[in-house]
């Protein structure tokens, strides 16, 4: 396909022409009228030639060159004005005397630009959000403390029976608000990767019955059985850090007792998917989550419930610390989820092929 001029050189070669043509004319009728001369006979032919040559290419690369660079000038100062901190990322893009391809380059620069203001715009609504969702989950416990000891300095503490209880209520409340900063604080190094992970061997069926033994009670409450989805004889070996994957499944585990239902069930089963990696999963037969919520719901603060109430306790921070845990061990989480049916939560893990240590 024939390529089409440029727009520059096409404007800068029709001004030429124009000059030229109008150049030589002048001259054929000065010649013409004072000399009585014929300026198109034989000899003066050849200087005619040659004065049309030299005029058109002085007037071609005169016109080029200022018009592009004029075009450029104005270009660059108009991005300049726009992003002055743009720097030698705009020299790279200008430097060129191709003007489509210049235009190409501005293109691309204000579509990157535009992309980024939809990343700003969309990290302005998260913090917006998180500063919300933070708010909300302070001010309960903050107000509870508040309200009991304003009580007490209004003369209740002089009654010995209701100053302790309000002092016991007070002091769940200080329970919870340490225990969202704490939660806050690990998520915040998990993501700036201070948390450094102390790998070793471990039987990970022994760290599951133990998280089952602890959270026992529990479920007992709420009248859940935790159980393995068969019997294992040999132990599974893993390499990980035993303390933290201990905590990911103290937070998948008691997600699905507090969103379980009434005699049911959470069953944890290990598969190995690879000759190195195995997958572990949390399954219950609770509330479940609709589809739309499950791209959201290991973000810091995300509620199911949109009402604004929590019905447990907890810091609103589990998922995103399960999450968060398992990318710094360079392994996949994975959700599947129905309303009404029930969750599986699933995480990989590289297999240990050492005898194990704990």
């Amino acid at each position: 396909m024939k390529k089409t001029p440029r727009k520059v050189y096409r404007f800068s070669l029709t001004l030429s022409l124009l000059i030229t043509f109008f150049v030589i004319f002048l001259n054929a009728l000065l010649l013409f009228f004072y000399t009585d001369t014929n300026p198109f006979s034989k000899a003066n032919i050849a200087p005619l030639i040659l004065s049309v040559i030299f005029i058109f290419s002085v007037c071609f690369i005169v016109f080029n060159y200022r018009i592009e660079n004029y075009i450029y000038k104005q270009i660059k100062q108009f991005y300049q004005d726009l992003e002055p901190n743009l720097g030698t990322e705009l020299n790279d893009i200008l430097i060129t005397n191709d003007m489509d391809s210049l235009l190409n380059n501005v293109k691309q620069v204000a579509l990157k630009r535009s992309v980024e203001i939809d990343s700003l715009k969309d990290q302005a609504a998260f913090r917006r959000e998180f500063l919300g969702n933070i708010a909300h989950e302070l001010k309960t416990p903050l107000f509870t403390v508040q309200g009991y000891i304003l009580t007490l300095l209004d003369g209740a503490m002089k009654d010995i029976n209701v100053n302790k209880k309000y002092l016991t209520r007070a002091s769940k409340g200080v329970e919870r608000l340490t225990y969202i900063v704490k939660d806050l604080d690990l998520l915040t190094n998990l993501e700036k990767g201070n948390t450094e992970l102390d790998l070793f061997y471990f039987d990970v069926i022994d760290l599951i019955q133990s998280v089952f033994d602890m959270l026992e009670m529990q479920a007992s409450k709420s009248n859940i059985k935790l159980e393995f989805d068969k019997k294992y004889e040999e132990p599974i070996s893993v390499y990980a850090d035993r303390e933290r994957i201990q905590q990911v499944l103290i937070n998948l585990i008691m997600n699905s007792i507090k969103y379980g239902k009434n005699k049911g069930t959470t069953e944890v089963s290990i598969q190995p998917i690879y000759e190195n990696k195995i997958i572990i999963r949390i399954r219950d037969n609770g509330e479940g989550i609709e589809e739309e919520h499950l791209p959201r719901l290991f973000e810091r603060f995300y509620r199911v419930d949109k009402s604004g109430n929590r019905r447990t306790g907890g810091s609103g921070l589990g998922l995103a610390i399960v999450k968060h845990i398992i990318e710094a061990h360079a392994e996949q989480i994975f959700v599947e989820s129905q309303a009404e049916i029930g969750s599986e939560f699933s995480f990989t893990l590289d297999k240990g092929e050492d005898a194990v240590t704990a």
